[in-house]
């Protein structure tokens, strides 16, 4: 990796997050509403969503390119977004992924918006979800 460059992805710019999901296949999309974030190395090469709920954010859609996983670029990438906001992040995620947002500080949670509360059920009749949560980089300085 030459010259690593994570940032907000502008307005204009949100489609190519999308590109970036479909070009590996990934069924994630980017959020409409949310926060896009990108970690490039020329082109995007992991992608992420922070939506605001409640009092803090969820994050959805991290997905590094199946090239360039091992390298803890998701962790970056994390790091960097959760630096610029405020209140507790939230995100669901699939049990196999559990140590790796363990890693990152993120704790297992029942503690969750009622929007996101409701989502979880939904989501949980067809997949094995569990929710996570981590405060803010901002807050925990």
């Amino acid at each position: 990796m030459s010259s690593l460059q994570i940032s907000l992805l502008a307005e204009a710019s949100r489609p190519l997050l999308n590109k970036f999901y479909r070009q590996h296949q990934s069924p994630m999309r980017a959020s409409p509403e949310g926060q896009l974030w990108v970690l490039k190395d020329g082109e995007i090469i992991a992608g992420m969503s922070l939506s605001k709920v409640a009092q803090g954010h969820w994050l959805t859609g991290l997905f590094v390119a199946p090239a360039c996983r091992g390298q803890g670029l998701a962790a970056q990438l994390v790091a960097r977004a959760l630096g610029e906001v405020a209140g507790p992040v939230w995100l669901f995620c699939h049990p196999d992924l559990q140590r790796l947002y363990q890693r990152m500080g993120f704790a297992l949670t029942d503690q969750l918006p009622q929007p996101l509360a409701e989502r979880l059920a939904r989501y949980r009749r067809n997949k094995a979800l569990l929710a996570m949560a981590i405060r803010s980089l901002e807050q925990a300085h």
